[in-house]
């Protein structure tokens, strides 16, 4: 079940690793954060309570996608590099994810139905092009060129 915070989003999904011989499912999480609006973490590791939810910090692995990113790979190609996603050509609900690291590659068909849900709800958290409202772009900039506020004034 889907659990929703006032500042974020969350929603486990389940993957299919595509490989060589067979298909592997894989549990996963989609994860946004209001106070990171650009951004949708997927979190895939162990199934923390036997529902399909998975625990990012139980040693997990997550990597940081831009919703745009995911928005745009609903309808077309997306993406470029380490981490690339489309959809499939004929007119089903499946979504590839194509991911690469320097120890190796995977790649994924997960739900497009699920991602465009997931959407959604991260939508009605921050629309589409006001997310830098809801940034503090001045404070962020004063605490990289303060060394994280530990310089002194005038410094």
């Amino acid at each position: 079940m889907p659990s929703r915070w006032t500042t974020g989003y969350s929603c486990p999904v389940t993957l299919q690793l595509v490989g060589p011989q067979s298909w592997t499912e894989v549990p996963a999480l989609l994860c946004y954060d209001a106070a990171d609006p650009f951004a949708v973490r997927i979190a895939f590791g162990d199934v923390g309570d036997g529902n399909g939810v998975v625990d990012p910090d139980d040693g997990g692995i997550a990597w940081l996608l831009s919703r745009e990113l995911l928005q745009t790979g609903l309808e077309g190609p997306a993406g470029e590099g380490d981490v690339r996603l489309w959809p499939a050509h004929a007119s089903t609900d499946v979504l590839f994810l194509h991911l690469r690291a320097p120890s190796g590659e995977a790649l994924f068909e997960l739900s497009r139905a699920a991602v465009a849900a997931f959407l959604r709800h991260t939508e009605a958290l921050v629309p589409s092009g006001t997310e830098s409202a809801l940034l503090d772009l001045d404070d962020e900039l004063h605490v990289l060129l303060t060394n994280g506020g530990t310089d002194s004034p005038g410094r």
